[in-house]
């Protein structure tokens, strides 16, 4: 975010010299916006950025891609996984196709993650009950179900997000602080 005049950057406390005038380090704090339009200084917000989780170098019209992809060559060729032969000391393809994931594989496995890891904290409830029949109280059986929940609602609506904006939009209505 700058001050431009005449398509050149103002700097913060250094002064500058417009049409012959000499304007002092302080003129851009202490000056109104009406003395700056009368002189043709203008405000420069930085340009924003996309989110690179999403898109690719923050460019808003460069996204990643939604789906699961087949892996290609430059020729369009499909790729395929590749193992080491010991015997001629070469990589050699398996028939296995090498795929690029898409974003909803990631989200999908984020989500799974992060459920995991909230029911992680309750597991041992599950031992207890499996090992020694005690029973698991009420308050943390209705937990791990709003959990178990919330992640299949989750995924539902990542597989049904037909663009990176509804994609987004479902990220960050996950809920899982108000789980409790």
């Amino acid at each position: 975010m700058a001050y431009k005049l005449d398509g050149k950057t103002l700097i913060m406390d250094r002064s500058f010299t417009h049409n012959e005038i000499q304007y002092p380090r302080n003129w851009l704090q202490l000056s109104t916006q009406e003395e700056k339009d009368a002189i043709g200084v203008t405000w420069e917000a930085d340009p924003v950025r996309a989110d690179d989780r999403y898109y690719w170098n923050g460019e808003i019209d460069n996204p990643k891609a939604m789906e699961d992809e087949d892996a290609k060559d430059k020729d369009g060729n499909q790729i395929y996984v590749q193992v080491w032969n010991p015997e001629t000391e070469e990589m050699e393809d398996t028939e296995e196709k090498l795929v690029t994931r898409g974003l909803k594989f990631g989200k999908i496995a984020e989500v799974n993650y992060t459920a995991g890891t909230i029911l992680a904290n309750t597991d041992w409830y599950i031992t207890r009950k499996t090992e020694r029949e005690i029973d698991i109280p009420e308050n943390v059986v209705t937990h791990r179900a709003a959990i178990v929940t919330e992640c299949n609602r989750v995924e539902v609506a990542i597989a049904e997000a037909t663009n990176v904006e509804s994609l987004i939009n479902v990220m960050e209505n996950v809920k899982w602080n108000t789980l409790k």
